[in-house]
């Protein structure tokens, strides 16, 4: 297993975050704010070109400086992709973002559009998706030339024992060349994928696009970057959705804890439906099978499972193969063949949904980079501490709240500590606009609520963004 630092809380509660007032489009002869200095006024002035795209949508390309604090220096892009409103007359723009980071929205309202709004929502509003800068098809991170190493920074298996010196040495040798890499490929823009200014950039593409408030859906990191925006912006947040909320205030330990519990919590309701199946893996209590999952991903760190392409499953890999069908009970299925096959000895299902979990296409390329971008984002904002006695005493508090899965979270710090760029120092205290959002709690499996056939989720948070309407109190979906 090599240390990354991996950011995603796995809670479903929605956060309606409220606005004073409701959607209001700007026209094209509506000036630009007096507000926006005289630096930035080339990027709020620009007018964006759509074309048509992706079967019957419109795609378009806005600029947006390097470095917020010197936009002359250089600039950006960002690509964005339009469905509009499907009723023909729509009360603006919602921007949306799947999460990761490093989730391309782009692809999020391109490839499934219906996952990501409501047909309500899709007839009131044009749905946007936007790729944040570092990721995808914007001005974009890269570390290789070649697959094969990014193959190899994702699946090789870190030599010694986790937590050892030897393991943490390795561990960090193989990151800080990671990072490295990163740096060769990818320049400057490196420095300057952090939140903070993909938030700023948020309030750019709100301009461009001709809304005077941002109307947001945000799902998993995607609210801690609507969090990020309506602190910096509260005069321009206009009705902003946060569904699977990562507390703003975390550190990269907390989200890391909260992770692993989420995680764990998953596994066991998994176990609970598995025993009510025929072709359940696992037998005995949910306590046993448990152990038997924890059992089972510290031999294969001993003895590796070889692959059929030659690639041999270690822990992290198939930790990444267990996490990726734990984020929706539909998916579950998938995982009682996973244990199954590779009980029997076989890794090839374990590196089909590790690879579609890591976006590693049949062929050894990758769909995108999603992974890279995580890092370089991730590693912006959440500055590592070096403390090999602090990683410790934390791996074991991972390991007491989640026996199965925090010892696979654990050392997330070394995943940074030797990242070409430092981490940012400018990370808003998020606070005062959040205690005007309203909660909505969904009682059930999964990562995110919204548009996941829960009507109550649904209806409010439909309600919120096309009449403003927010309920009295948690309405307990």
């Amino acid at each position: 297993m090599r240390a990354a630092k991996t950011v995603a809380a796995a809670v479903a509660a929605v956060l309606l975050l409220a606005a004073c007032a409701g959607p209001t489009v700007r026209t094209e002869s509506t000036p630009v704010p007096s507000d926006v200095s005289a630096d930035l006024q080339p990027f709020y002035e620009q007018v964006l070109t759509w074309s048509e795209c992706e079967d019957g949508m419109q795609c378009a390309t806005a600029t947006a400086p390097l470095d917020w604090e010197d936009p002359s220096r250089d600039s950006i892009d960002l690509a964005l992709i339009r469905q509009a409103a499907t009723g023909g007359d729509p009360k603006g723009s919602v921007l949306v973002n799947p999460g990761g980071p490093g989730g391309s929205g782009y692809d999020f309202v391109a490839q499934s559009v219906d996952y990501a709004a409501s047909d309500t929502l899709q007839r009131n509003f044009d749905i946007v998706g936007f790729d944040p800068r570092g990721v995808n098809r914007s001005s974009a991170v890269s570390c290789h030339d070649d697959p094969a190493e990014l193959d190899a920074f994702l699946y090789d298996i870190t030599p010694g024992v986790v937590g050892t010196d030897e393991w943490i040495a390795a561990a960090e040798a193989a990151n800080t060349a990671f990072g490295a890499q990163c740096l060769e490929h990818t320049g400057e823009l490196l420095g300057y994928v952090d939140t903070v200014s993909a938030a700023r950039d948020l309030d750019l593409l709100r301009a461009v696009l001709g809304d005077e408030k941002l109307n947001y859906l945000g799902y998993s990191y995607g609210t801690l970057l609507g969090a990020t925006y309506a602190e910096l912006y509260p005069e321009n947040t206009g009705r902003l959705v946060l569904d699977g909320a990562l507390d703003p205030t975390s550190t990269s330990f907390d989200v890391s804890l909260t992770q692993a519990e989420g995680f764990e919590s998953a596994m066991r309701a998994f176990l609970a439906d598995c025993a009510t199946v025929d072709e359940c893996p696992f037998t005995g209590s949910i306590d046993d099978s448990m152990t038997m999952i924890r059992a089972l991903l510290d031999r294969l760190d001993v003895s590796p499972i070889r692959n059929t392409d030659g690639r041999e499953l270690g822990s992290n890999a198939m930790t990444s193969a267990i996490v990726l069908p734990l984020y929706s009970q539909d998916n579950w299925p998938y995982l009682q063949q996973l244990f199954a096959s590779v009980m029997a000895g076989d890794a090839s299902i374990a590196f089909t949904l590790a690879d579609s979990y890591n976006g590693r296409n049949p062929d050894g390329s990758y769909i995108d980079n999603s992974l890279e971008s995580r890092l370089a984002i991730n590693c912006l904002d959440y500055a590592s501490q070096g403390d090999v006695a602090v990683m410790r005493e934390e791996a074991a508090e991972l390991a007491t709240a989640a026996p199965v899965l925090g010892k696979q979270l654990s050392y997330g710090d070394l995943g940074c500590l030797g990242w070409p760029v430092a981490a940012s120092t400018e990370r808003p205290v998020i606070a005062v606009q959040l205690e005007s959002g309203h909660l909505v709690t969904y009682e059930g499996e999964g990562h995110t609520a919204y548009n996941k056939s829960n009507s109550c989720v649904d209806d409010t948070v439909d309600d919120y963004f096309i009449d403003g309407a927010v309920p009295s109190s948690d309405p307990l979906c």
